[in-house]
């Protein structure tokens, strides 16, 4: 049974000191292949380094909300260079986040559109961060320009129309450890009834852990918990899970 971890930390410092092991027992898990994330330009960077130093590993680089202020235009030549290496299948983690109000939202919109037509101009999906921002979210992706493969928003916390209207746009949503917290009502409703071939799952390690390791560090290897609980929210055997979540993917992220 393959399994893909389709957005994860892997440069965190929580990983610093067992990056092998954890990767190891990824693997172990039957984990073929995982994206890394890039949230700044120096995270970029090291997912770039990781994706070249580790097979199973494939990178996205981008610019956060969180690290969206005071980007200077040489910020967007570096990327663009870091976008051409082999091994990057996404601009990502770009997107929009209203929690705490900073940096304010037009200098978010503004960061994340030159991302959108970065990744137009790269023939790139993009990994979209949505938080407290829906609408607006929708609406810059709406006009994003067209990419034969549009994206995935990571994390889903839309409700169905929302879910409805992004695939309609052509993306996919991917669901993390939360679908297994009985709280989290919402998500689970659209992860049990979205077109399956729309879904992605992931862990966001070391973030977000799924029942029965909540409040530990993530990793790569619980994707499966994830993927256990899709199944049991479809009535559907966890292998088939597994499998079309993959497949979707590899197609997704042009990943072989």
């Amino acid at each position: 049974m393959e399994l893909i971890d389709s957005h994860a930390h892997l440069d965190d410092k929580q990983f610093a000191a067992d990056l092998e092991a954890v990767l190891a027992r990824a693997e172990a898990g039957g984990v073929k292949a995982i994206v890394t994330m890039g949230v700044n330009l120096a995270s970029s960077r090291q997912a770039v380094a990781l994706a070249s130093r580790y097979p199973q590993v494939y990178a996205a680089v981008g610019i956060h909300p969180h690290e969206a202020a005071g980007t200077e235009a040489a910020v967007w030549g570096e990327l663009r260079q870091l976008a051409r290496s082999p091994k990057v299948v996404a601009i990502g983690e770009i997107g929009l986040d209203y929690h705490y109000h900073y940096p304010e939202p037009q200098v978010q919109q503004h960061v994340l559109r030159q991302q959108l037509d970065l990744a137009v101009e790269m023939g790139l999906p993009v990994v979209i961060h949505d938080r407290e921002a829906h609408a607006d979210i929708m609406n810059m992706l709406a006009t994003s320009g067209y990419r034969e493969r549009a994206g995935v928003v990571h994390c889903f916390s839309g409700d169905t129309a929302m879910a409805r209207e992004l695939i309609n746009l052509g993306f996919c949503l991917s669901f993390p450890g939360t679908i297994t917290f009985s709280q989290a009502e919402l998500t689970r409703r659209v992860a049990a009834g979205v077109p399956l071939e729309a879904v992605l799952v992931e862990t966001d390690c070391p973030y977000l852990s799924p029942v029965p390791y909540r409040g530990r560090r993530n990793e790569p290897a619980r994707v499966r918990e994830v993927a256990a609980c899709l199944a049991g929210l479809r009535s559907l055997p966890m292998e088939e899970i597994a499998a079309i979540t993959s497949a979707n993917a590899r197609t997704l992220f042009g990943v072989n």
